[in-house]
């Protein structure tokens, strides 16, 4: 294999897409799109997330310490796609059609149509030049009850959910198939 030398760069090293909610003092949710996303083991697993330049998410992750990380599949992308490009600080980006329920351990918001949903407490914060990295422990998972059913293959109930990936600035299906830049599939919701 003929390999040449780039600046650095993440293209083609897709990457899974989690809608991060998060409550203001009010109690009104909001949910910001990311990626860089993976789990850690600390005595027991635990997740760590980096958040690159100021975004309400991450004050408010500051602020409360506790956030939901919710699986974005190929329903949830015209919408997370949205949450991905609204700034967290405009007044009306929540103005939209979602079922947001509250997590079940801790007073996170968390999207009803998300089959895997993280409930999450920030229990350590490395800074970063331009970004930060939460190390993260999970206080509880909520599942689809169909992704216990140990009788069907796992193959097949990742292709149930169709998770989206991302590289390139590019969403693609669980199945390798191009749904869209960055900025498009939300035009639908806008």
């Amino acid at each position: 294999m003929d390999k040449i030398s780039l600046s650095p760069t993440n293209d083609f090293c897709p990457q899974t897409l989690f809608l991060y909610g998060t409550c203001g003092d009010d109690g009104q949710p909001d949910f910001g799109l990311f990626c860089w996303f993976s789990y850690l083991w600390d005595a027991q697993l635990g997740a760590m997330a980096c958040i690159g330049g100021e975004k309400l998410t991450k004050e408010r992750i500051h602020k409360n310490r506790v956030f939901s990380a919710n699986l974005v599949t190929e329903k949830l992308l015209p919408l997370a796609d949205y949450f991905g490009n609204v700034d967290g600080h405009d007044p009306h980006k929540m103005d939209v059609d979602v079922s947001i329920e509250r997590g079940r351990a801790l007073n996170v918001p968390i999207l009803g149509d998300s089959p895997v949903v993280l409930e999450l407490e920030a229990t350590q914060f490395v800074p970063l030049d331009g970004g930060e990295v939460l190390l993260c422990k999970i206080h509880n998972v909520l599942q689809d009850a169909s992704l216990s059913d140990s009788t069907r293959p796992i193959a097949e109930r990742l292709a149930a959910i169709a998770p989206i990936r991302t590289t390139c600035q590019r969403y693609f299906s669980w199945s390798g198939a191009d749904l869209g830049g960055w900025g498009e599939p939300g035009k639908a919701i806008r």
